[in-house]
């Protein structure tokens, strides 16, 4: 899950901008991976050493491998363990970030290496160590400066983009939490959890019908009953899989109120609310977050 923050790295830097990212983010799934990018993420060259190749193919018709591997960059074995990785999103984004000349190469290499430095992400395999990350990336998100209930929201919070990932697709930013005592919407599901919490998901009308898309897999073209339903399921299947954790970990149990469905009109609790606006290509889904005590 650590490649879903480092937009939001990026947006705190100042690198770039949200709207900046939203288009990145269209563009990053039909983007073809280069070979120079997977030789940065490999460490096998350097963002200078690319840019050397990029700028030799000007005057010659070949291909970057064999440039690389003329100018003693990359054996030829080397090219071949490239030709069969994958990058991680977060250096796909940054590709596409390159290409459109919001950054260059050395400047991609440069904000990796202290995105990574931040939060010692390394290529995790082992599910404890990329937990224990996900904590850190969320405690340091999360913070108590902004967040009074930190301790019960990170793990809300954990699942939520859990189950965006494993529900919705992992291409997603989240951008900064904002405490707002009343939140306007537009399209919004909410569901109160007793005496816990209230949640609600935000949407405009087009969003929420690609956002229903990918959660049932079929092709919606109006914002009807059947997206209402949809957006509605996949918070109550969010928000039950959220209480049947709280049970098996902590022996509480929670009991969840139907979603209600409110359209134009100001979302308000007695309890601190936080807005969590989310970015996906298809539009910007704002989650709202109520606690009401431990």
């Amino acid at each position: 899950m650590y490649t879903q923050f480092f937009g939001n790295f990026l947006i705190n830097k100042g690198i770039i901008t949200t709207e900046q990212l939203m288009e990145a983010l269209k563009i990053q799934a039909s983007t073809h991976q280069k070979l120079g990018t997977l030789a940065i993420h490999a460490g096998y060259m350097s963002a200078n050493e690319v840019e050397d190749v990029y700028i030799m193919q000007t005057h010659y018709d070949k291909r970057f491998g064999e440039l690389a591997v003329k100018l003693g960059y990359l054996t030829q074995k080397q090219v071949n363990e490239l030709l069969e990785l994958q990058l991680p999103d977060y250096m796909k984004l940054g590709q596409v970030l390159v290409e459109k000349g919001w950054i260059s190469n050395v400047d991609l290499e440069n904000l990796v290496a202290e995105y990574r430095s931040s939060y010692e992400i390394c290529d995790l395999n082992l599910a404890i160590e990329q937990q224990e990350l996900v904590n850190k990336l969320l405690s340091s998100f999360c913070s108590k400066e902004n967040i009074q209930d930190s301790e019960q929201v990170i793990p809300y919070l954990t699942l939520f983009f859990n189950n965006l990932v494993r529900f919705i697709g992992e291409d997603f930013t989240p951008l900064e939490i904002i405490p707002m005592p009343e939140v306007p919407t537009n399209f919004c599901v909410s569901q109160q959890i007793t005496d816990s919490l209230l949640s609600a998901l935000d949407m405009e009308p087009q969003t929420a019908i690609a956002f229903a898309c990918k959660y049932v897999d079929e092709e919606f073209t109006e914002f009807d009953e059947y997206v209402l339903a949809s957006v509605e399921d996949f918070l109550n299947l969010h928000n039950g899989l959220y209480a049947v954790n709280m049970s098996n970990e902590h022996s509480v149990e929670l009991q969840l109120e139907p979603p209600m469905v409110q359209e134009h009109t100001t979302l308000s609790t007695d309890a601190p609310a936080y807005l969590l606006p989310i970015v996906y290509p298809f539009g910007r889904i704002n989650f709202i977050l109520s606690v009401f005590g431990e």
